[in-house]
C-alpha cells in the first residue's frame, strides 16, 4: 500500500474516533465499553469505564435503552448447554474443582458486568435508577424478567438490612431530604410545608426512615408515626389542623399511618418489615409509656375486588363487615390475602385487629375501599409466632371483633 494512502487512513480513523469521542454515545458504544470493561483487569481503568458507561446509559433514549437491556439479557446470558455438562460432571465428581466451576457457569455473565459498574463513584444510585427503566421496559418485553431477576439478586446483596441505618426525620433535616419526604408520601398526600410540620414538628409525631451509605440522601423508606392515648379509627382526626398536641404522659400508642417506598427501582425488595420493627424499639426504648404498637392502614385492593361480585351488596350499614369477609376470605391463587397492605402487616406477623368505616374520607379513601382503613396490631409477643403461621399455613391472626364481625355478628 502507498505511504500516502496509509497516512490518509490513519488520518481518516484519528478524525473519525474523536468525531465519535464528540458525538452522543449510542447503543453499539455502549456495548463495546461493556465488553472492555468485562476484559478489564485494572482496578482504576474500570472505575474509569464503569463510569463512562452509566454516563453513556444516561444520554440514551428509550429505543437505545431497551437494545441495552436486551444485551444484557441475550448476549450475557448463561449458556444452558455449559450448565447441563458441568452438572453432570459435578454429579459424577463433586470436586472443589467442578462445584467451582458449575458455580462459575451457572451465574450469568451479566451479574459480573453490573458488579464491576457498580464499583464507579455514585452506581449504586444510578443502577437502582437503572432498574427503574428496565422494569418499564418489562411492560413491553417480558423476557427482560431473567435480567430483572438478575438486578433484585444483587440489589437484594447490596441492600441487605446490614448496611442500612435508621434515621429519624424532623423539621430540622436536611431541606433536599424534606422534599423528598413530600414528594415520596404514597399514602396520605402532604399538601404543603406546612402539613409537613405538622407531621414532623409536635413532641406527638415521630418520622423515621432507613438510608443506604450509597444514597446517603435518598430515603429508601420511611414511616409515620403518630403518639396517641388510644388505636384511633379515623384518619381526620389524627392529622386534623386544628387538633391538640398531646401531653407525653398520654402517649400510650404508637400508630403507624403511613409507610412510604421510595425507590421503583427497588420495588421487590422488602424493608417494610425491618423498619417496623427497629422503630418498635427505638420507641419502646425512648417511652417506657408505650403500650401498644398498631398500624391504621388503607385497604387498597377492597373496591377492586368488590367490583367483580354483583352477589355482594353493600350498604352504609355493613361496610365493615364486608371489609371483614374480604380480609380474611379473598385470596390469590398462591393462598395469600388478595390485600396488598394484608399481605405486608399479616406476612410481618401483625393481628388483624379492626375495621373503621368513615375513616378516609378523602377522594383516594373512597376510591380504595369506600372510605374504610384497618388497624393492624404489632405484639412484640406474638408477632413470631403469627409470622411463622401465616408463612407456613397462610394463617390470617385476627381479633375475636374482627371474626365476630366477618361472621356477621354485630360489634
Amino acid at each position: 500500500m502507498p505511504r500516502t494512502s496509509l497516512l490518509g487512513d490513519l488520518l481518516t480513523t484519528l478524525i473519525e474516533r474523536r468525531a465519535r469521542a464528540r458525538a452522543a454515545p449510542g447503543e453499539s458504544d455502549i456495548i463495546s465499553m461493556c465488553h472492555a470493561l468485562m476484559s478489564e483487569q485494572g482496578e482504576m481503568r474500570g472505575m474509569q469505564l464503569a463510569a463512562d458507561i452509566l454516563s453513556a446509559y444516561g444520554d440514551l433514549d428509550r429505543e437505545d435503552k431497551n437494545a441495552f437491556f436486551w444485551f444484557l439479557n441475550d448476549e450475557l446470558d448463561l449458556d444452558p448447554a455449559d450448565v447441563t455438562a458441568l452438572s453432570s460432571r459435578f454429579m459424577s465428581n463433586p470436586s472443589p474443582a467442578n462445584y467451582q466451576r458449575l458455580v462459575a457457569a451457572a451465574e450469568p455473565p451479566r451479574q459480573e458486568l453490573l458488579r464491576r459498574l457498580n464499583q464507579a463513584p455514585g452506581a449504586t444510585a444510578r443502577l437502582v435508577a437503572m432498574r427503574t427503566d428496565l422494569r418499564r421496559a418489562q411492560k413491553s418485553y417480558p423476557d427482560l424478567a431473567r435480567t430483572d431477576h438478575d438486578f433484585v439478586h444483587l440489589l437484594k446483596s447490596w441492600f441487605n438490612r446490614g448496611f442500612l441505618v435508621l434515621k429519624r426525620i424532623d423539621w430540622n433535616t436536611s431541606a433536599n431530604i424534606l422534599e423528598k419526604i413530600i414528594a415520596y408520601e404514597a399514602v396520605h398526600a402532604i399538601d404543603d410545608w406546612d402539613d409537613l410540620r405538622r407531621r414532623l414538628h409536635p413532641p406527638d409525631r415521630r418520622c423515621f426512615a432507613f438510608f443506604h451509605p450509597a444514597m446517603p440522601d435518598e430515603p429508601l423508606v420511611f414511616v409515620e408515626v403518630a403518639l396517641t392515648a388510644a388505636i384511633p379509627g379515623s384518619i381526620q382526626a389524627l392529622l386534623a389542623e386544628d387538633r391538640a398536641d398531646l401531653p407525653a404522659d398520654q402517649m400510650t400508642t404508637a400508630v403507624f399511618y403511613s409507610i412510604s417506598n421510595c425507590q421503583r427501582g427497588l420495588s421487590g425488595i422488602s424493608f417494610g418489615h425491618s423498619l417496623i420493627k427497629q422503630v418498635v424499639a427505638e420507641l419502646s426504648a425512648e417511652m417506657e409509656q408505650l403500650r401498644q404498637f398498631v398500624t391504621l392502614s388503607p385497604v387498597p385492593g377492597f373496591n377492586r375486588w368488590l367490583a367483580g361480585r354483583d352477589d355482594v351488596e353493600l350498604t352504609t350499614g355493613n361496610l365493615r363487615q364486608v371489609v371483614a369477609k374480604y380480609l380474611t376470605g379473598a385470596k390469590t391463587k398462591s393462598g395469600d390475602p388478595y390485600d396488598p397492605v394484608a399481605r405486608f402487616h399479616l406476612g410481618n406477623g401483625a393481628t388483624l385487629f379492626d375495621i373503621h368505616a368513615d375513616a378516609d374520607l378523602s377522594e383516594n379513601g373512597f376510591k380504595q375501599s369506600n372510605g374504610a382503613m384497618v388497624n393492624y396490631l404489632y405484639d412484640p409477643t406474638t408477632t413470631e409466632d403469627n409470622h411463622e403461621a401465616f408463612v407456613t399455613a397462610k394463617t390470617i391472626v385476627t381479633s375475636k371483633a374482627v371474626r365476630d364481625l366477618a361472621a356477621g355478628k354485630a360489634t
